[in-house]
């Protein structure tokens, strides 16, 4: 019996014809010394397409896509194209996805991470930054894509570095968008509904420049009953007068998108409780107050 079909009785079945793999494009971003964002894209178009580059802002868990930022793919070259975003105006506070428009078929395409320069960030350049401080770092998402993590704020209070002594850690930090006046502190705000606010002295080294000093031991004083399972978590503000509205301390100027898992502090354990301040999802610092693994064994 041949092997055509014909055992079901049917005529044979055409053979699979596989469509050719298309890759992603793949784009070299880079931050200059001005701030501007600058795309390069590899594209097998010809000189006369218009291809453009796409920065979607990636919507809370649950919400739809709203906001982008579309910039022409100019030809530079064989198969070479290339956006600049200016520093103005400025991107939202969040993370862009970035996408190509524009090619034969596709409504977008993800752009692949290439090459990343961002020199020009590693310094921090903290002098003579303007405020609303704007602060775009191109990077790899966990899935392979490049994106673009950006902040945006009125006022900053960068973080400097963090000394450990016994129970008890000392941070410097520098504003942006604010001087130190009178009755300036540093806040640590325990989140969950009207949790509480402890208040810590400042030491002033200037108009911008301070340090502050968190006692372990105070932030223990605060979680209620003994043995709580909970883990308490505190943001660390800044306060610059008596009156002024708090300002949040993160790390942003540099090239680290994600500080989280980078920058890893050690922990104090007391009273069967670890303390250890660590940086948010945002780059912000906090300090995280659980639970030790001895003591919860």
């Amino acid at each position: 019996m041949s092997d055509d079909g014909s055992r079901n009785g049917g005529a044979a079945e055409e053979p699979r014809v596989d469509k050719p793999r298309v890759d992603k494009p793949r784009a070299d971003a880079t931050v200059d010394d001005e701030g501007r964002f600058v795309v390069r894209v590899r594209l097998p178009l010809p000189a006369s397409a218009h291809p453009r580059l796409l920065l979607q802002l990636r919507p809370k868990k649950g919400q739809s896509e709203e906001i982008g930022r579309v910039a022409a793919l100019e030809n530079v070259g064989q198969d070479e194209w290339r956006a600049v975003l200016e520093t103005a105006p400025a991107l939202q506070e969040g993370r862009w996805d970035a996408y190509v428009l524009g090619l034969p078929g596709e409504e977008r395409t993800a752009l692949l991470p290439g090459l990343r320069d961002l020199r020009a960030l590693v310094s921090g350049g903290s002098e003579g930054r303007e405020t609303p401080l704007a602060v775009r770092i191109p990077y790899a998402t966990k899935d392979g894509r490049l994106a673009v993590r950006a902040w945006l704020r009125t006022a900053h209070a960068e973080a400097g570095r963090i000394v450990f002594s016994g129970h008890a850690m000392t941070a410097r930090a520098r504003l942006f968008g604010a001087g130190l006046g009178e009755g300036a502190a540093a806040l640590l705000h325990r989140r969950g509904k009207d949790g509480p606010v402890r208040q810590l002295a400042l030491r002033a080294d200037g108009a911008r420049d301070l340090s502050f000093t968190v006692d372990y031991q105070d932030l223990l004083a605060e979680r209620g009953q003994p043995g709580a399972a909970a883990q308490d978590i505190w943001d660390v503000y800044v306060r610059p007068a008596a009156g002024a509205a708090r300002i949040r301390v993160a790390r942003l100027l540099d090239d680290v998108a994600d500080r989280k898992s980078v920058f890893v502090y050690p922990a104090a354990t007391l009273g069967g409780v670890t303390v250890r301040p660590y940086y948010t999802v945002d780059n912000d610092l906090s300090v995280a107050v659980a639970p030790s693994p001895t003591a919860a064994g």
